[in-house]
């Protein structure tokens, strides 16, 4: 929006209105633009995919002059405008016409009201994540380890502690396995009262580093080396740096100049050559000193489409296990909407499509493809999306995270998508006993999600409660991006001497 000229208050209520009128007017257009993404999504969640449509149009522009400009006069800034777009905007109107004497504008009657869009997505958070606990809103997902197929005590304590999500992940394991897990979470939840889903992780195709030899070996690289990923899966000395890569795709689509990551960015470099054997990599990072390579360690390409389905042969074969004991599938590595939509077809060929889908985006092409993805969807009743932020954040880089898993947050709110935090929250509590301070601030910012991940660690049950206790306490000062003005109590005016007297 251009700054106003008008030095009147007259001419600047008159020059906001224009600019809010101009907004609004967009809406038409931006709904016609994504007609035939909105005709595909399930009747009952039309109304939502409009609104993602308004949300997506109207952040098409810089609007910070035009939010200071409404505050200065006393209106919405439309900071918090996602969950009801069309709403928002026709009441600011309304305001500007009422402060300037004019009738008040046609406003439309199908548009979602400001509580309305709210109560939306706290339904359809119940519906995909069960009814809310007793305490909080926001759910905790953990993930289980092992031993929770034989350790019917460990996954009760779970579920005592706080856990409303019990995450399996279909990477580690067995059906057999599953089942244990899934039986045991079942029967926990019956003996506390407490609601309990059970989310399956499909493991998606994990570029990974092959194999060394010895087993335990591992590669010393530092800037300036030039590491040979190779086609061959024939274990490599750590003296050769050469090592396997379990996909080959990345083979057939690399180019001199993309990026190529392992081990969740500790290490990176820079395609230099291509050939049909391998490629070869200049490390440039770490800048210092020298970092290990292992084997079977993640492999980030950020910058080559490798043409791969995110639904793998074992995913459809695990797909199996999972409709008769999951009530939601997560579906990995997402990198279009294609993606989503072929988990839905398989769903529906095993007649499943009541269960719940989250897409996990943890890919830079997913990102980029967000809004159809969220529109693909919403085909169902039941879905969602997870911000995992550790693949993620390898691919778009540290600095670029902190941004996009907040403008993610936004356009899943304005589609009414409940949204899971994953991705080392409590980490170092889970793992170790003791959280670190960052790790304390940012599990409290998962307070804006509607579920936020654990993973497993020996002291889980320590990690739920505390995270537990953290969500119910911030959940008094903030929900969403809406900021909770109770009662503070940390500075009573209790006594005469705490205002100087």
């Amino acid at each position: 929006m251009m700054p106003s000229d008008e030095a009147s208050s007259g001419g600047t209520l008159d020059a906001l209105a224009r600019d809010v009128d101009q907004l609004r007017r967009e809406l038409d257009g931006a709904q016609q633009q994504w007609s035939p993404w909105i005709g595909r999504v399930a009747p009952q969640r039309r109304s939502s995919a409009v609104n993602m449509a308004h949300y997506w149009a109207i952040r098409q522009h810089d609007l910070r002059d035009l939010q200071t400009r409404l505050a200065e006069v006393g209106l919405s800034s439309l900071g918090r405008s996602e969950p009801h777009v069309q709403r928002t905007l026709d009441l600011v109107a309304g305001a500007l016409c009422a402060l300037r004497g004019r009738r008040q504008p046609a406003f439309a009657d199908n548009a979602i009201g400001v509580r309305e869009g709210y109560d939306i997505l706290q339904q359809r958070t119940e519906e995909l994540l069960g009814p809310r606990p007793g305490r909080r809103s926001v759910r905790i997902m953990v993930t289980l380890p092992t031993e929770a197929a034989k350790d019917e005590r460990l996954v009760s304590e779970m579920v005592a502690h706080g856990m409303d999500v019990a995450r399996i992940n279909c990477a580690h394991d067995g059906p057999d396995d599953w089942r244990a897990m899934a039986a045991n979470v079942r029967s926990a939840a019956r003996e506390h009262g407490r609601a309990c889903r059970v989310a399956m992780d499909l493991a998606g195709p994990k570029l990974r580093t092959g194999a060394l030899q010895p087993e335990d070996a591992h590669l010393m690289l530092g800037a300036g080396d030039l590491l040979r990923l190779t086609r061959d899966a024939e274990p490599a000395t750590a003296d050769s740096h050469r090592i396997g890569c379990s996909l080959p795709q990345v083979f057939d689509h690399a180019e001199p100049g993309h990026r190529i990551y392992f081990d969740d960015g500790k290490l990176g470099g820079v395609v230099v050559s291509v050939d049909s054997e391998g490629l070869d990599v200049r490390i440039d990072h770490p800048a210092r000193d020298k970092a290990k390579l292992k084997p079977g360690k993640g492999v980030n390409v950020p910058d080559t489409d490798l043409h791969i389905s995110a639904i793998t042969d074992k995913d459809l074969d695990d797909l199996s296990t999972v409709v008769d004991i999951a009530d939601v599938v997560e579906v990995s590595f997402v990198r279009d909407p294609e993606d989503v939509q072929r988990l839905l077809d398989e769903l529906d060929r095993r007649n499943a499509s009541e269960l719940g889908v989250v897409a996990k985006i943890e890919t830079k092409p997913a990102f980029e493809k967000l809004p159809q993805i969220l529109m693909t969807l919403m085909q169902r009743s039941r879905a969602g999306v997870m911000i995992a932020r550790g693949d993620l954040a390898v691919e778009v880089g540290y600095e670029r995270m902190a941004e996009l898993q907040e403008e993610m947050l936004w356009l899943c709110e304005s589609a009414h998508l409940p949204v899971l935090w994953a991705t080392q929250v409590l980490e170092t509590l889970a793992k170790k006993g003791q959280p670190t301070r960052a790790e304390v601030s940012d599990a409290a910012m998962g307070v804006r999600a509607e579920c936020v991940m654990l993973n497993k660690g020996p002291y889980i049950t320590d990690a739920v409660s505390t995270l537990d206790s953290i969500l119910c306490r911030m959940e008094k000062h903030r929900y969403k991006k809406n900021p909770l003005l109770r009662t503070l109590t940390s500075w009573r005016p209790d006594a005469a001497e705490f205002i100087g007297t």
